[in-house]
């Protein structure tokens, strides 16, 4: 049952992010539709955050999620992540990881569970490995599925875990 109200018969979900704080659901739901469309990480690595911002916010619906599968816009098929690597992701070993792949999860967990943890030793792991653009870039996901997945869960409204695109009352996308 969703901590709002919801219109007999309307998704939860919906509702929310189109009815509701218009001004401020409407530059989240941009916001997580940047984070898919724009991001310059490479696949791997940005699952491999997702999928630990997923387990720490316990979304069921998220961890099904698939980015090359879920969105088309990404340009990789499906099959370049396979489901072995989901499981190789938070495992102790990480074996079959790259270490931009094992940076990327532990930067997640750190930011999203402990992120005083972030010491000199581990910035420099990460600025061994990835350029300043991209530590931003993955800041900025990690930050992302933080925030608005929690967001879904408060609400009790996680029924999907892309933000929808927001919409004005005649149904159309805005910006139309």
């Amino acid at each position: 049952m969703p901590n709002v109200d919801v219109p007999a018969g309307a998704d939860p979900l919906i509702h929310v992010w189109t009815a509701l704080a218009p001004k401020l659901t409407s530059a989240a739901g941009g916001y997580s539709s940047a984070v898919y469309e724009h991001s310059s990480l490479a696949l791997r690595e940005f699952e491999a955050a997702r999928i630990t911002m997923a387990r720490i916010n316990d979304c069921a619906l998220c961890l099904d999620w698939r980015t090359a599968r879920d969105v088309p816009s990404r340009g990789v098929a499906p099959d370049e992540v396979p489901e072995a690597f989901y499981l190789a992701v938070g495992s102790q070993d990480g074996t079959g990881l790259t270490e931009r792949e094992r940076l990327a999860a532990e930067f997640a967990e750190r930011y999203a569970i402990d992120h005083r943890s972030m010491d000199p030793g581990f910035w420099d792991r990460l600025h061994a490995a990835f350029s300043d653009d991209e530590l931003v870039d993955l800041a900025l996901c990690v930050g992302s599925w933080l925030a608005l997945g929690r967001f879904n869960q408060v609400f009790d409204i996680d029924g999907a875990c892309r933000v929808p695109a927001h919409t004005t009352p005649s149904g159309r996308p805005s910006g139309d």
